[in-house]
């Protein structure tokens, strides 16, 4: 099993942890008390730090009942290897009414993730695909 250390920074940080056994994402919890307006983002702070492995990346998600009951969702959601910054949560409220964060509640899930580093090589052509240049609603709406 991957062993990922941390810090807490702060006496009010709580662990990331796994609501259940077998769960993608690690649970985020918050140190602030923060109201967020509609329309409104702000950085919620975590009190921790974190220590990913080199090939390894932290991939920040919503929360999916703060995200459809709330329309809250994450925004910027990359945690580097080599970051070791106390961790942020980016968070915009898109829904129609202010939502308040109080300090220990889950904010968002992290994913660890194995991360490929690619090389890049330029090209005069590219191979076809099925596909082709198709996006945005190329493969229709139902």
């Amino acid at each position: 099993m991957l062993k990922v250390r941390f810090k807490r920074l702060h006496p009010d940080a709580k662990m990331p942890s796994y609501a259940h056994p077998g769960d993608a994402g690690l649970d985020m919890y918050t140190i602030e008390d923060r109201t967020l307006a509609p329309g409104e983002q702000a950085m919620l702070k975590t009190g921790i730090v974190m220590e990913i492995p080199e090939g390894y990346v932290g991939l920040v998600w919503d929360k999916s009942g703060l995200s459809t009951k709330h329309g809250l969702t994450t925004i910027a959601g990359v945690i580097d290897a080599g970051y070791r910054g106390e961790l942020a949560i980016a968070i915009a409220n898109v829904g129609n009414e202010p939502y308040t964060f109080t300090k220990g509640q889950k904010v968002a899930q992290v994913l660890i993730q194995k991360v490929e580093q690619a090389t890049f090589e330029e090209a005069n052509e590219l191979s076809e695909s099925s596909r082709g240049a198709g996006g945005f609603g190329s493969t229709g709406t139902h």
